[in-house]
């Protein structure tokens, strides 16, 4: 289709993010002893929906939502990676019909 976006809309609507929120589940391991500092930390992030500590691994689940695919690599890179005690993430996109 001549004119149509990589997703086959020429709006660019809900095409990989741009026009909606992107959603993802943030997996976060931290050092011990410090997962109460760690989640409240991320539970003041704009972006964050909800952050809950786990039995297990990961120590963390958040849910994180961005504006596009950028955003969110930012997000997770620079905030929640540069949180004291973070120590890994795992990011799984959510994906929505």
């Amino acid at each position: 289709m001549a004119g149509a976006e990589p997703c086959g809309r020429t709006d660019r609507s809900g095409c990989y993010g741009v026009g909606a929120a992107m959603k993802a589940y943030v997996f976060v391991h931290v050092a011990p002893g410090k997962n109460t500092g760690v989640v409240e930390q991320l539970r003041r992030l704009d972006g964050v929906k909800s952050a809950d500590i786990c039995w297990g691994l990961p120590d963390i689940i958040a849910l994180v939502e961005a504006a596009d695919a950028r955003a969110l690599q930012d997000f997770v890179l620079n905030r929640v990676q540069g949180i004291a005690g973070v120590t890994k993430s795992d990011s799984h996109l959510v994906f929505e019909k």
